[in-house]
């Protein structure tokens, strides 16, 4: 695994770190929202696109959901387990083992600082060690959501009366699991687990641990 990570390093450090996701806003003529609702909106932008063969300019209209984002969290005990949580999830019809996660709704909090919040409030855990993992665009054509996802290690229990939050709805069914991490791969392959950023995440951090996690940045929300 060791020697698979410094490929990779050596790659995308060389010829190959040209193939990169940059930021890029082509011009919208106008916008308009069609729905608001507590965590997300649907907007229509008419966006100046290339015309029929590059010839001259069109424009188009884009239908997406507006979302602020989200964090999840890997947290790994000292053990090498994974923390996983199931919870019904209405639009798919299906309960779901995920990663302990939530949503970028809070004035001027940032993924990291999200991140921290939600393990305390889903797990009743904090973490002392916090390592970025990477972040990815859930559903490119359809939405700006962008979900944040973050190793979290050094594990120790919040006391219950340090935890404000009060779970309702589809939450008061949470129930959790430990796996071990090679455990966890092991059913993200078999087709066993499906949330995105389970996934991600469960597999990145398997790749990250060859060397003990030592290539992984530092998290911070500066």
């Amino acid at each position: 695994m060791a020697d698979q990570t410094r490929r990779i390093e050596n790659e995308t450090s060389g010829a190959y770190a040209r193939v990169a996701d940059a930021p890029e806003s082509w011009p919208v003529e106008r916008s308009e929202e069609r729905y608001r609702g507590p965590k997300c909106g649907m907007r229509t932008d008419w966006v100046e696109m290339p015309g029929a063969g590059g010839e001259g300019r069109t424009v188009a209209a884009r239908d997406y959901m507006d979302h602020p984002g989200a964090a999840a969290i890997v947290a790994l005990d000292d053990q090498g387990r994974v923390l996983l949580q199931r919870q019904y999830r209405h639009p798919t019809g299906h309960t779901l083992w995920e990663l302990p996660a939530g949503v970028l709704d809070a004035e001027g909090e940032g993924p990291l600082a999200t991140a921290r919040r939600e393990l305390v409030e889903e797990a009743g855990l904090r973490a002392a060690t916090w390592h970025r993992l990477p972040a990815f665009f859930p559903s490119t054509g359809f939405s700006n959501e962008r979900i944040h996802i973050f190793l979290a290690r050094d594990l120790s229990e919040v006391p219950e009366e340090e935890i404000d939050f009060v779970r309702e709805h589809e939450e008061t069914d949470l129930a959790s699991e430990w796996l071990p991490l090679e455990e966890t791969v092991r059913a993200v392959l078999a087709d066993r687990l499906h949330n995105g950023a389970t996934l991600i995440g469960v597999l990145a951090a398997h790749a990250a641990s060859g060397d003990g996690f030592a290539a992984l940045p530092e998290a911070s929300d500066d």
